[in-house]
Order: C-alpha cells, then structure tokens, then sequence
C-alpha cells in the first residue's frame, strides 16, 4: 500500500462543455438547486458553480440524507440558513423531503411568481436549474419528483450526458445538467471524501489508502459502528493494521496467513457506500 497522500486530478472534456452551456442557458433560470451528498456537503459542493450562478437565489438539498448521521444533517441544514441559504434534507430513494422542496423553492421565488400572477402571466413557470457533481443523485431526484423515470439512472459517475427539461407542475420546470467535477482537488481531504462516496471512480485511486483514511475517520467519530459491524478492534492501533483485522475477522486470509488488505479495503469502501456500517457523516459543522 502507499503511504503517499493521493494526487487525484479527473475533469473529461464533456465536463468543460458541461460548464459552458450552464453559463449560456443560465438567464433563462430563475434559481438554481445544488444537490449535495449529505455525508460530505462541503467536499461535494463544487466551488466552481458560484462563479458560474451569480447572484441567481440557490437551494441546498442535502441528498442521501438517510445513509448520513441524522443529528448532522439537522447542524448542516441549520448552518446554510444562518447563512441565508435555503437548505432541506432530502433522500430520492424514499421521497423524504420532496414535497418540501416544492414548497421551499416557490417560497424562494414567491416574488417572482405574484409578480407572474400580477402581469396575468398565468401560466408561466418558475425554471429551476438542478446542479451537482457526478453521483450525488441528481436523476434520481428528477424521476422522484417527476413520479416517474424520464431522467437517466445509474450508479456510475457521470451517466447524464444532455441538459433535459422537466414539467413538475404548472408552476414549475426543472432543468437536469450533467454532473460536474473541477479540474484538481487543492484539498487532498476533498478528493480523498468524493473517492469515499464513489464521486470519483475507484481506477483513479489508491483502494487501500483510500481505506485507511476512511478508517482514521470511523476510528474518531463512529467507533461503535466498526464494533457493531466486524466486532472487537485494537483501536489503540494504526488505521492500516486495524484493516488487517477487519480482514481477518472477514476470513480474507491468504498465504503466510496474511491479510488480503485490498479486498478488506474494498469491501470496507463497499460497505460504507452501501450504509452496511450505519448511518455516517464525513464532515462536521
């Protein structure tokens, strides 16, 4: 394994388009939607779409919130409106939060809608911009709040190629626009975050490095988790050494009675994706 801090550097050429065609269709929206990974909302918040946006009013939606510690998304959600940001917990796989959304973003944009109504401009939506990085949930909150499944899924970094237009109701449209990603991380802690949640794909990264910082994380905030999950740990020792045991506890043995610490770091990577290890936020107020 290395012991080097990881250099992650991916921006594919669709990405650069990505971004030019959000600034061109850009006074056409009336807000934009930032969908976030409510395990890592600072690390999967591109810094690069305020720039891009201006001055156009911004909802956060802390997506996944149902795979992050509950008590956090509560302090996230609380910390965007002190800073008078519009910010919801919402999770595409059960529709928590969706029919909030609705509400929050007319509340958001009830000016411009009585304006509309004062004009008898009768019939004439609000447009919403929906922005995030790569497999932050930004088609499966589309088809959940379409009722159906016209936007593009997968579980794969990048998928959405085209920017689609969706009717949710007579007074409001939303734009889906492919995921974007920025040049470099300036932060290692920022690329090391997206690779935890798949926002990054695995082949750009070091799996066993990648781990063990997610294990110096576990070992800091959520240790019940990891004993509840694989058992008693020495968590006295080194994050590296305590995938070996995570390993060994899983019969991930090979000759010389070594650890395969590769496949104990995949599945470790896995299992957190997955919410196998409990309900987990990366970062903190």
């Amino acid at each position: 394994m290395s012991d080097n801090t990881q250099n992650i550097q991916w921006f594919p050429g669709h990405m650069t388009k990505t971004k030019r065609k959000i600034a061109e269709i850009l006074p056409l929206i009336d807000a934009v939607a930032e969908i976030v990974d409510a395990r890592i909302p600072l690390s999967s918040s591109n810094p690069d779409i305020l720039d891009i946006i201006g001055n156009k009013p911004r909802i956060i939606l802390l997506n996944k919130s149902d795979m992050s510690d509950p008590v956090v998304n509560e302090q996230w959600v609380k910390y965007y409106k002190s800073k008078n940001i519009s910010a919801i917990s919402i999770d595409c796989q059960n529709g928590k939060g969706i029919e909030q959304f609705k509400t929050e973003i007319k509340k958001l944009l009830s000016e411009k809608l009585e304006n509309y109504r004062n004009k008898g401009m009768v019939g004439k939506p609000l447009r919403v911009m929906v922005v995030g990085i790569p497999n932050v949930g930004k088609s499966s909150f589309i088809n959940r709040i379409c009722g159906n499944s016209k936007a593009k899924v997968e579980n794969r970094p990048g998928v959405t190629r085209g920017n689609q237009w969706f009717s949710i109701d007579s007074e409001l449209e939303l734009l889906d626009t492919p995921g974007v990603l920025w040049p470099k991380f300036d932060d290692i802690t920022v690329g090391e975050h997206l690779g935890f949640t798949g926002a990054i794909k695995d082949n750009v990264l070091d799996i066993e490095l990648l781990a063990v910082r997610l294990l110096e994380i576990l070992v800091k905030d959520y240790p019940n988790l990891l004993t509840q999950r694989f058992g008693e740990l020495d968590f006295d020792a080194e994050p590296y050494e305590i995938l070996e045991q995570i390993g060994k506890k899983r019969g991930m043995v090979i000759k010389g009675g070594n650890t395969d610490t590769e496949r104990a770091a995949n599945m470790l990577i896995s299992e957190f994706r997955n919410c196998k290890l409990g309900k987990i936020s990366l970062e903190r107020i």
